[in-house]
């Protein structure tokens, strides 16, 4: 039985979308923004990897650049105010805002943000 292990998102500039996920908080060793594949593994065991245009292009030279969205993350907050807070962050650190937070329906404190490559990435907290 195969197990899922590991999220691989593609990227155009290793260094911007290793800065913008350090602001998210995962634990991204410095000084690897030169290299073709990088991985973390997350305080809950997944791993997560970004792996440069030209290393994919190597691996499957019939590789198309996706469009629009292909992928979803969602980053799990403490708080509800953590998630405004976070949000501000990555807004204030010249990221784009994809929808400002709100209480969603559904009981969690909801926003999403853009990554460099214009992936929209969830934060959430449950709403206690």
């Amino acid at each position: 039985m195969a197990l899922p292990d590991m999220v691989g998102i593609i990227v155009r500039d290793m260094t911007a979308a290793l800065r913008f996920y350090r602001l998210l908080g995962l634990a991204i060793p410095e000084n690897v923004e030169n290299e073709p594949h990088v991985e973390v593994i997350t305080p809950n065991g997944y791993r997560i990897a970004w792996d440069s245009e030209a290393l994919i292009r190597e691996i499957n030279p019939a590789w198309k650049e996706p469009v629009g969205q292909r992928i979803g993350l969602a980053f799990k907050c403490e708080t509800p105010e953590e998630v405004n807070t976070l949000y501000q962050l990555v807004v204030q650190s010249g990221y784009k805002g994809h929808k400002e937070p709100w209480d969603a329906f559904w009981g969690q404190r909801y926003a999403q943000v853009e990554d460099p490559d214009g992936n929209v990435i969830d934060l959430f907290a449950w709403i206690k």
